[in-house]
């Protein structure tokens, strides 16, 4: 297994052309039970609720070096090695008693879902932690189909469970999803290990004012990489990427492949192929991907990481007898949710200014070299000048249904990423209020760099915009607003 470049970072810009754009595995089954959007789903008269499926995290073993290393302590959800990849259809509730068998607090967030307050998974904001022993139930029915993420979220604390291997996916699938012979999850996470395969400790100032903790083992869906994926020639395949872990932000790149992609952080957008065939791929972002396999066996392509010379995460080949496709289309988009605002005005926003930073400064001149941090390590990193803290009063507080711009200047030494809790958002340009035509819930910024970003506050609670790379979640990157 090679081994990633901890200093690879993706390049600056937006996530795509402009002109592409316009141009353009443990499955856990829940139990149905439709309910509204955003809310508990209620019992059906004179009916009980079913019972929440069980999903505990707890200490494993799992092996991420060839023998005759031993395998590696990890925690993880549910009882297999893959992390779970939770599907449901578009109007079925989620109902969860996530019991923590850890030694540490924990709670889990649902990245990307528009999700009732209660139930966003923010320990220490919309919910207590859940303690060692305890457990917690999360019901909500997800308002979107989409690609979502399952990660570990507690404030002052998640580095650790997410390192340790605490991570899953969810599925929401469409009424009537886009037709496609397979339909694969494949979630990315990376290992910080010592040469004889065991943990490094967690904690460690240096990584949280700095880059963060970036692995030295790579796995996709629990399992070292490459991981090989085989279909019949002549499919057509939807591919949903998710990125879990817990600072590496990267670049993929589809050799071979003729990908396109069919919705962005769990939301369609008009069909396209990536400019150059690569993507951004930070911590929390995710992608629907549709191809097709060439019509004859044989290997098809690569998924790779751009990572020092090139890190190979998955390949793909065409086996076995080829599938008769009479009369299939080309590949299309994925309808539009109509559940989002078909535009957003911006005349009458609330506007407000956030600055980040924190962190030690990069020498330039000396890659590699680390830069000591002086300061409270409690607090590395700030917004407007405050470290997130529970208890902290919010930003600011807005109406529901008021549209919300934020102006975000980055003037730390690392790019960063944020991802806006219970919301979507439209990246707007720089120059005017025009925006990219997709929708999104995390967003990078370069460093010295600014980026606008526009939602239509309609989810009521407070919310988090909180930094991806979890040691500087940890350690104050983060801010909250109220909607009421």
């Amino acid at each position: 297994m090679r081994k990633p470049d901890p200093t690879a970072l993706p390049e600056p810009g937006h996530l795509f052309s402009r002109r592409a754009l316009v141009a353009g595995g443990a499955a856990l089954a829940l139990m149905p039970a439709a309910a509204p959007a955003q809310a508990p789903a209620p019992a059906s008269p004179g009916k009980a609720p079913p019972d929440p499926k069980p999903l505990k995290a707890a200490p494993a073993q799992l092996r991420l070096k060839p023998d005759p290393a031993p395998e590696t302590a990890v925690w993880r959800l549910g009882d297999e090695a893959a992390p779970p990849i939770l599907r449901v259809k578009l109007g079925e509730a989620v109902r969860l008693r996530v019991e923590n068998g850890t030694d540490k607090p924990l709670s889990l967030h649902w990245h990307g879902v528009r999700i009732v307050n209660a139930m966003d998974g923010v320990g220490g904001v919309t919910q207590p932690p859940i303690k060692p022993g305890d457990s917690f139930t999360y019901d909500f029915t997800p308002p979107d189909a989409g690609s979502f993420l399952i990660r570990p979220l507690v404030v002052g604390g998640s580095s650790e469970p997410s390192g340790r291997g605490i991570a899953g996916m969810l599925i929401v699938e469409e009424a009537s999803p886009p037709p496609v012979d397979q339909d694969i999850a494949l979630l990315l996470q990376d290992w910080r290990l010592d040469e004889a395969g065991v943990l490094q400790p967690f904690g460690q100032v240096a990584f949280a004012a700095a880059a963060g903790r970036l692995g030295s083992v790579v796995t996709v869906n629990g399992r070292p990489i490459p991981l090989s994926l085989e279909a019949r020639p002549g499919s057509r395949l939807r591919l949903r990427l998710a990125n879990a872990c817990n600072a590496r932000a990267l670049r993929i790149r589809f050799d071979g492949l003729k990908a396109f992609v069919a919705a962005v952080d769990g939301q369609p957008t008009d069909t396209f192929e990536p400019l150059k065939a690569t993507l951004p791929f930070a911590p929390g972002t995710r992608y629907d991907l549709l191809l097709d396999l060439p019509s004859q066996a044989g290997p098809a392509g690569t998924i790779t990481a751009l990572i020092g010379q090139g890190l190979p995460l998955a390949t793909l080949a065409a086996t076995g007898e080829p599938l008769i496709q009479a009369g299939r289309g080309t590949i299309g988009s994925i309808p539009e949710n109509k559940r989002l605002p078909a535009e957003i005005r911006l005349q009458s926003a609330l506007r407000r200014e956030l600055v980040l930073s924190g962190g030690v400064r990069p020498d330039k001149t000396k890659p590699g070299s680390e830069t000591p941090y002086q300061g409270d390590p409690a607090k590395i990193w700030q917004v407007n000048g405050a470290s997130g803290v529970a208890g902290a009063a919010p930003f600011f507080s807005v109406k529901r249904g008021q549209v919300v711009v934020l102006a975000i200047r980055n003037d730390t030494g690392f790019i960063q990423s944020l991802h806006l809790h219970g919301h979507v958002f439209r990246l707007l340009h720089q120059l005017d209020d025009g925006w990219e035509p997709y929708w999104l819930d995390t967003v990078q910024i370069p460093e010295g760099r600014n980026a606008q970003i526009a939602f239509v506050a309609d989810n009521p609670g407070r919310w988090l915009l909180s930094a991806t790379v979890l040691e500087r979640f940890d350690t104050g990157l983060w801010t909250s607003f109220e909607v009421t």
